[in-house]
């Protein structure tokens, strides 16, 4: 029978249990070029796997991760015996990437994309003072706090859970919407929105209490407004071994194991 996978490419962290994996398997298996590649088994933590997951956008080829690295909640266990059986029962997880589009002060627009959350920062010792709208219509006239940020379902258990926000199921078609340290309102504690919802927050005194937008590893900085929404049209594909996948890690997440 015809194998899924024929052709890996590895690439892997530069931590040295990383690089000790990579040319381990690069002595029991034929590598080629990520371009090449059927699959990428990318070795490391989830820093490595957010980087080929960007590195790759908008090709929809399936990595594979395996933990080699501090935090591998998105990645397998790694073993190097049977990498080619473990791809072919390996099951798939399809997630989509938010799209930033940020304004800074002097009017020049910017845009990334992020897979786990965009965040929206203070950049001094000020607050920032941000207005929070859905859909264009204003949900906070004032939000005085040290940031706020948007979260996949991916993204959900990493910077959104350190802040205190929830933890989404993967295949719920919710956005997280979450403040950073919030002063006023004092309740507030963040909403769930539709993963349709376009969310857009205005930075208000920007030149006083200038803040910084961020969309994983890239940031803008003075920024006078930021627009947030799902991108469907790219699809980012991992890869995880039956009765690990994402799904099944988001939940036990939220049992705390």
């Amino acid at each position: 029978m015809a194998r899924r996978f024929n052709k890996i490419a590895l690439v892997a962290s530069e931590a040295p249990d990383a690089q000790s994996a990579l040319h381990t398997l690069m002595s029991r298996y034929e590598n080629v070029p990520p371009e090449e590649a059927d699959v990428i088994v990318a070795l490391g933590g989830d820093g490595l796997m957010l980087q080929t997951l960007h590195a790759t956008m908008g090709t929809a080829k399936p990595i594979y991760g395996m933990n080699k690295g501090t935090v591998g909640f998105l990645m397998n266990e790694f073993r190097e015996d049977e990498l080619f059986e473990r791809l072919e029962n390996a099951e798939r997880s399809v997630v989509h990437p938010l799209l930033m589009v940020t304004w800074d002060v002097h009017g020049v627009a910017h845009t990334a994309r992020a897979i786990n959350e965009v965040s929206m920062l203070r950049q001094t010792y000020q607050a920032g003072k941000l207005r929070v709208s859905i859909d264009s219509k204003v949900r906070i006239p004032e939000l005085i706090a040290d940031g706020i940020l948007v979260a996949t379902p991916a993204g959900s258990t990493a910077y959104n859970l350190s802040v205190g926000g929830p933890i989404l199921p993967l295949n719920s078609p919710l956005l997280a919407l979450t403040p950073i340290s919030a002063f006023r309102p004092r309740r507030w504690r963040g909403a769930l929105l539709p993963d349709y919802a376009r969310i857009e927050v205005e930075v208000l005194e920007a030149d006083n209490r200038p803040v910084s937008a961020v969309a994983d590893h890239t940031e803008f900085r003075n920024v006078s407004r930021v627009q947030v929404s799902m991108d469907r049209s790219v699809d980012l594909v991992m890869l995880h071994d039956p009765g690990h996948s994402l799904d099944e890690r988001i939940l036990r997440e939220q049992f705390g194991y």
